[in-house]
């Protein structure tokens, strides 16, 4: 009887081929999503191999054939935005799969670690803004991380999940008082600030993970190709120099189950977030992203490697997504009051951070400074400023709209007998929120030491003004800084009521 075996298998298989089920769609795309206007849309998924695949949306009717694997992709071309669900289908042998109430608009990635992860109902509005958050046209697809990097060991459960095709689940969901909870907070207020100034459909896509580091987010391919990353590869990746100690602990600890048996993988591996949370989306032009990151790296105090992470990741995930300008609006770490040691290199990592921003095309920085924590939590609830300021920088830079969204920052200084002089931009209306004179200023001589300054606020000249700064302790001051602290009770503002950014005037040369 045995013989037979094969040949009934056979005829099972041709068959099942025959009974085929209808054709898949690809992760990326489901009912309720957004997909962007005024681009070409590659849709794409899996069917049987070799046969005609039909998809239609709206007016279009593309046709296309499944290749050797079964993988099939069309493309729709650019639509006006569109407020009224359509439906997706795609057919094969007159079996069809459909995405119902599906909106045309602007999709937004929004990423990074756990401040980016902070939920809508963990935040200190949660309860009025979840009330307030149904809106047909608002799209959120929120990845939900199967496994957290919590201080104990990983169970069975957890390393079963931290594999690349099951570390994140989530699929689209109309924004409303029972879907938004869960969401980004951050990603959340950014898509309502959007949906207020653009009158049209708007998804945030969210794909984040707690005291995650940049190399984490960074493509494999880059990692292996590149070889400033030679440290990063491999089962030694917990040797790398760039590698906090705080992100090498919680792995070690996380992982110490299985550490006997090779290098299971981990989260925080360079390449995992990437390839787990970001690489099956890469197909959707989306229009930008939102980056909230640096808790982690900002415990190695270099700028240099920490800017050539950053970048890295930017440019190799523009051309991911094929869009070589995409823009990124990223949001500056904010104030902490926490003395420890991991905590430190937070100035410079603002002022890196800057730094990209000025130097690296379609990249913003979002001020937070007088955001953060009075305490020394590394999570300040009060989440609905931080999304609004991105929201309102992607408004004004990428989509050219009227609103405010840049507060006071450095442009010159120059030395003057017993005074030191800065000159502002988008100074305009420069005042103090409590009436008192400016705060956080600090001057210093030839010997570098840094003390208090008076602060006058004087000559205001359209968007610009200057700030004359003294003190008894430095008689001819050589240099000036502002905010340089982890902890600062800043209350310099423009007439729009924006925080003057951080800066210091003895940038260090870089090493060459």
């Amino acid at each position: 009887m045995h013989t037979h075996t094969p040949f009934i298998l056979a005829v099972a298989v041709a068959l099942n081929t025959a009974w085929a089920a209808a054709p898949q769609f690809d992760r990326i795309y489901g009912s309720h999503m957004v997909l962007p206007h005024g681009k070409n849309v590659p849709v794409s998924g899996t069917a049987d191999p070799g046969r005609e695949v039909s998809v239609t949306f709206g007016d279009a009717v593309l046709k296309t054939k499944a290749d050797a694997k079964g993988k099939w992709s069309v493309t729709l071309p650019p639509m006006q935005p569109n407020a009224t669900g359509q439906t997706l289908t795609a057919t094969q042998n007159g079996d069809s799969s459909k995405l119902d109430d599906i909106l045309v608009g602007e999709v937004w990635l929004a990423s990074g670690q756990s401040n980016m992860l902070f939920r809508l109902n963990q935040t200190s509005t949660a309860k009025e803004d979840i009330a307030a958050s149904g809106d047909e046209q608002l799209r959120l697809l929120n990845n939900v991380p199967q496994a957290h990097t919590n201080n104990a060991p990983y169970s069975d459960k957890d390393f079963n999940a931290v594999t690349t095709d099951s570390f994140y689940k989530g699929e689209w969901k109309t924004s409303s008082t029972s879907t938004s909870g869960p969401m980004a907070a951050v990603g959340y207020y950014f898509g309502k600030k959007l949906r207020e100034g653009l009158d049209m459909p708007v998804g945030i896509i969210h794909s984040s993970l707690g005291g995650s580091e940049i190399a984490a987010w960074i493509p494999q391919k880059v990692i292996n190709t590149n070889n400033t990353f030679r440290s990063l590869r491999g089962n030694h990746w917990l040797e790398s120099p760039f590698i906090s100690d705080w992100v090498r602990g919680r792995a070690k600890r996380n992982i110490s189950p299985r550490l006997n048996q090779g290098s299971p993988d981990h989260p925080y591996k360079p390449a995992f977030l990437y390839e787990s949370g970001i690489a099956w989306m890469t197909g959707l032009p989306i229009t930008g992203v939102i980056w909230y990151q640096g808790e982690s790296d900002a415990e190695i105090i270099d700028n240099e490697q920490n800017g050539m992470l950053l970048k890295t990741m930017i440019s190799s995930w523009r051309k991911a997504f094929r869009n070589p300008d995409m823009p990124f609006v990223m949001i500056q770490l904010p104030r902490i009051n926490d003395p420890s040691k991991t905590r430190a290199g937070w100035p410079e990592f603002r002022e890196m951070q800057d730094m990209t921003a000025k130097t690296v095309p379609n990249v913003y920085s979002v001020n937070t400074i007088d955001l953060g924590s009075t305490n020394s939590d590394v999570h300040p609830p009060f989440k609905r400023p931080v999304g609004e300021r991105a929201g309102n920088t992607a408004l004004n830079k990428v989509y050219g709209k009227k609103v405010p969204c840049e507060g006071p920052s450095f442009k010159a200084f120059k030395p003057s007998g017993s005074s030191i002089l800065i000159q502002l931009e988008h100074a305009a209306g420069l005042t103090t929120t409590d009436g008192k004179e400016p705060a956080q200023f600090e001057i210093a001589g030839t010997d570098g030491v840094y003390h208090p300054a008076t602060a006058e606020i004087t000559n205001r000249k359209n968007n610009t003004a200057v700030i004359k700064l003294t003190s008894p302790e430095v008689k001819s001051p050589k240099h000036a800084r502002y905010c340089w602290n982890r902890f600062v009770t800043p209350n310099l503002v423009n007439g729009d009521q924006l925080p003057a950014r951080p800066f210091r005037t003895d940038i260090p040369s870089s090493k060459k």
